[in-house]
């Protein structure tokens, strides 16, 4: 499986044959999914509606390069995206599973909305904006620090789930110093427990062995 991280909680994985399938998860206004360089797109998964997960504009231009592609998004973004004419579904779908992980309250600031925990091609687990959930496959795409969150409660949940693979996300709001302090210690604490964490550089592709 290769992975580029494409700032924030937007991930492109793609899967070489005989899977052949690329997916798109949580393309949002902090993304830097360059629309032109892309070649094949199969999925656009986007777990809940906030900006920074899902950006609008983004995803038509998406959209209107790769016609054919399946969107899967909560019923709100579903709504969304049907009135601009672009089929979506919050339904199970090949290869595309869910699991409970309900988006972290932080009101007044921003109200929860629905978001979901998805399983992709049960290898990689993204769970939108949450800390609350009780599963993950080999690959857990863990957010790292947030308003509605914190790293040490991240840390803790991933020494609880035991991924062999854990690739941050959710860290736009860090200097670039701090994420590169915070990784560091990551990748050495959860290596003493057998856990890989990947350093990952917005932009470079790493491929991860299932």
């Amino acid at each position: 499986m290769k992975i580029t991280k494409l700032v924030h909680s937007c991930l492109l994985v793609e899967m070489p044959d005989p899977i052949n399938r690329t997916a798109l998860f949580d393309p949002g206004t902090f993304s830097t999914a360059d629309v032109d360089s892309l070649q094949y797109l199969d999925d656009i998964i986007i777990t809940h509606s906030h900006a920074d997960h899902f950006d609008l504009d983004l995803v038509k231009q998406l959209f209107a390069k790769f016609p054919e592609v399946h969107i899967t998004a909560p019923d709100d973004v579903v709504e969304t995206l049907n009135a601009e004419s672009i089929p979506a579904t919050s339904a199970l779908s090949d290869g595309i599973t869910f699991f409970e992980a309900p988006h972290e309250g932080h009101e007044p600031f921003l109200a929860p909305p629905p978001n979901l925990g998805v399983h992709y091609l049960d290898m990689l687990s993204h769970p939108g904006d949450s800390h609350h959930f009780t599963e993950t496959k080999s690959i857990l795409a863990l957010p790292m620090q947030a308003p509605w969150g914190s790293t040490q409660v991240a840390f803790d949940l991933v020494r609880e789930l035991k991924p062999k693979y854990v690739v941050p996300i959710h860290d736009w709001h860090w200097r670039d110093e701090a994420r590169d302090s915070i990784y560091e210690r990551f990748e050495q604490l959860l290596g003493q427990e057998g856990i890989t964490f990947v350093k990952a550089v917005n932009g470079e592709p790493f491929t991860l062995d299932i």
